[in-house]
């Protein structure tokens, strides 16, 4: 038996439980780890909530961990017992210990402790993939990046530095901008004293941006295509807020592009998830990036962490620890 946190129905943080579940060995193709420390990120909180249907219930939550293999299934090559791992993409991670496809972890490197791994694995691939896939930033590139000072914000920060960019960040009080800017964000609106839209036109001289990173939703939209500029991208991957409505093609004005891109589809294979690791833990390693845990919670609170990211009382990254 191992400790986890399950959800029997969808709902508040209230329909969080702490449960002791039956881990069966290993199957073909897995392998179990002993987890060290886990993520907690906002897709957690939509698939609690029932934005995001899950495929059954009871269901245990998580998306993100890192720990040690301490057990293995038939046909396991490419890792052993005792070896240290992470993941980022598989539902299950809040709990002792799990099993989970071999194909789905990526070795860890001994210079990035667990608590960082778990911290970074699905926020940090996530920057990886709409940086370097979804749109190529560069040099000569000019984002909107909103919600600058949370956890995938942060690393969007230190990453865009890393490759020359120009980031505009939204943040929503004087504390987290002086976050944004000491991490690297070239300019920072607060949007609660600062209209976004405004700012941005006079941040670009009118000439708006190539690519807004929204993972707010329906509280930034349709405002959001207002800041780019004629055939630029507006990239759609969150719902901090809620929902985007359903809209009108003619929104698109100036032949704007707009996508909903997602992790998973991004990390599809074997090689696509250990590539975008791969290149993720050496931005780490060269210290290019630095991961901010600023909350850590004991598994049985998770239904507190819950209430803390929904209520935007936090600020870099947060995980559990059982």
């Amino acid at each position: 038996m191992v400790r986890a946190i399950r959800i029997h129905a969808t709902g508040g943080p209230e329909v969080l439980r702490l449960d002791d579940v039956e881990l069966p060995p290993p199957g073909p193709g897995e392998v179990r780890i002993r987890q060290r420390a886990i993520g907690l990120n906002f897709i957690d909180t939509y698939q609690r909530s029932g934005l995001y249907k899950l495929a059954a219930l009871p269901a245990v939550l998580g998306m993100e961990g890192a720990g040690d293999v301490v057990a293995m299934g038939d046909g396991v090559a490419d890792f052993s017992v005792g070896d240290r791992v992470a993941y980022g993409t598989e539902l299950g991670g809040y709990a002792e210990a799990r099993n989970i496809r071999a194909d789905r972890i990526v070795p860890l490197p001994y210079v990035v402790s667990y608590e960082t791994a778990a911290a970074m694995m699905l926020q940090g691939m996530t920057v990886r993939y709409l940086f370097r896939e979804t749109f190529e930033v560069g040099p000569q590139t000019v984002m909107l990046f909103h919600a600058a000072a949370g956890g995938v914000g942060l690393i969007a920060c230190q990453w865009a530095k890393a490759l020359g960019a120009t980031m505009i960040g939204t943040v929503g009080s004087p504390e987290k901008a002086e976050l944004a800017r000491a991490h690297g964000c070239t300019h920072v609106i607060d949007y609660r004293t600062e209209n976004f839209v405004e700012r941005v036109r006079e941040i670009t001289n009118g000439r708006g941006c190539d690519v807004v990173y929204d993972s707010i939703g329906r509280d930034t939209f349709p405002q959001s295509l207002d800041c780019l500029k004629p055939k630029g991208l507006w990239v759609s991957f969150g719902n901090a807020s809620g929902p985007v409505p359903p809209f009108d093609l003619t929104q698109l004005k100036g032949s704007l592009y707009a996508t909903r891109p997602s992790l998973m589809a991004y990390t599809a294979t074997a090689q696509q998830l250990r590539a975008n690791a791969a290149d993720l833990f050496a931005h780490v390693a060269a210290e290019r990036i630095s991961i901010r845990v600023n909350q850590t919670y004991p598994l049985a609170d998770a239904q507190r962490a819950h209430r803390d990211m929904e209520g935007r009382k936090t600020t870099g990254s947060s995980i559990l620890v059982a």
